[in-house]
């Protein structure tokens, strides 16, 4: 199989490294792709939302499989382009991908399809937000109804905070806050049966102990030692099933990856959120763990059809990444400065790195191009192995003014979930 991945980040730095293991695949492409993965595949240089410019490239390198990584692309119809040229790939189309584009929409599936989210409201202007943060009280919960690349969601005590947030979106969905811990649960989807991977956690806040902005995601971990038996099944019952269904009524097969978001409170699971791509950087420890061979996988989510019997086997132990963010993220980060020590951080047994913002400057120089820098991945045969390895790893990374989470997977490892 001929692959090609969109995408220039963590999330599809760690998809073309699932995909260079696969022995079924043989030729391996990525674009715009990054520094980190040119060592595995051909990096081209094209616009990921350029339909034309896609299926372009897909066709003249002969891809039998195109994996969408980023959301935007998804919402620009990419996908839509590659299937009316006949090339299989594992992403949903624009009008599916509207369960991730638009909050607003994305609450209309779960109350049509009855399932289990926070209660909410949908406000177009600032009085209308100012009534839903009435109704719902603190903490207050308000997302951006757009794409926001991680970062359109406040949840804050701040009343003014959140009223602020809410005049600077526009079309915001205010909700009740939901209590419990989060959880990422990926589903791969052909439209009619789906497939569930193996649950992770991450943490969005900026800095230790969940203080700071939201962010796109500082660190995760998998598996969850700690998730309620039989959590996975029953969120395939009351949530994938229902969703899938009813997109279906709605005249749009889902097919590819559906991101379910999740709070496991008091209640049961409830629906935080949706997306229609891997988050990142759950991908990163999920891809880590998985050992079935990922190629077929998601080509037969769009031509060859899921197996209802299909059961994907995971590798045993823990996978934990902590992601290396520039000074001042996520606010303007600081791009441009030397990144060195990612050789030694990788020659650690157990340990790899993952680029998500990097370029290359000069031959061989490496410098840092975005929020996100580096995403450095430890395994262990425990959690607390692999969580002792990715810090290890990440000590030996040098970037002048980065920062990181110093507490990922700390309770889960110390075995207080």
């Amino acid at each position: 199989m001929k692959a090609l991945v969109l995408g220039g980040g963590g999330r599809e730095h760690a998809l073309v490294r699932a995909l260079s293991l696969d022995p079924g695949v043989t030729d391996l492409h990525c674009a715009p792709g990054n520094p980190g993965t040119s060592e595995h595949a051909d990096n081209h240089v094209i616009n990921p939302v350029d339909g034309l410019a896609v299926t372009e490239l897909a066709s003249r390198i002969g891809a039998e499989l195109v994996v969408i990584g980023p959301e935007a692309p998804l919402m620009a119809g990419v996908a839509d382009a590659l299937r009316e040229r006949g090339i299989p790939v594992f992403g949903p189309d624009q009008q599916a991908a509207r369960l991730e584009g638009s909050k607003g929409f994305a609450k209309e599936v779960m109350e049509a399809a009855g399932v289990p989210t926070a209660r909410s409201r949908l406000c177009r202007s600032p009085s209308q937000a100012s009534e839903a943060l009435d109704a719902f009280g603190p903490p207050y919960v308000v997302k951006d109804d757009g794409l926001a690349a991680g970062k359109g969601v406040v949840v804050t005590e701040d009343r003014a905070e959140a009223e602020r947030h809410a005049r600077e979106c526009g079309r915001v969905v205010v909700e009740e806050h939901l209590d419990g811990p989060e959880v990422s649960l990926f589903v791969i989807s052909d439209g009619v049966h789906a497939l569930p991977m193996l649950p992770a956690q991450d943490f969005k806040r900026a800095y230790d102990g969940d203080r700071g902005p939201n962010t796109g995601g500082m660190g995760a971990y998998a598996p969850l030692s700690w998730a309620p038996e039989g959590m996975v099944d029953e969120v395939m019952e009351s949530v994938v099933g229902p969703t899938l269904t009813e997109m279906a009524r709605r005249g749009t097969r889902y097919q590819g990856l559906l991101y379910v978001g999740l709070a496991l409170t008091s209640q049961g699971p409830r629906v935080v959120e949706f997306n229609a791509r891997f988050g990142d950087p759950e991908c990163q420890v999920v891809l880590d763990r998985l050992a079935t061979p990922i190629g077929g996988l998601l080509q037969a989510a769009d031509i060859g059809g899921l197996s209802p019997s299909t059961k994907l086997e995971w590798r045993g132990g823990a996978a934990v990444t902590v992601v290396i963010a520039a000074e001042n993220y996520p606010g303007d980060p600081v791009k441009g400065d030397p990144v060195t020590g990612i050789e030694a951080a990788s020659a650690l047994d157990g340990a790899y790195v993952l680029h998500a913002g990097t370029a290359w400057s000069g031959v061989r120089d490496l410098t840092s191009a975005g929020g996100r820098v580096l995403n450095v991945v430890g395994t262990g045969d425990t959690l607390a192995r692999a969580r002792e390895r990715a810090y290890q790893a990440a000590e030996r990374i040098e970037l002048r003014g980065s920062f990181h989470r110093t507490d990922i997977a700390e309770r889960a490892a110390a075995g207080s979930g």
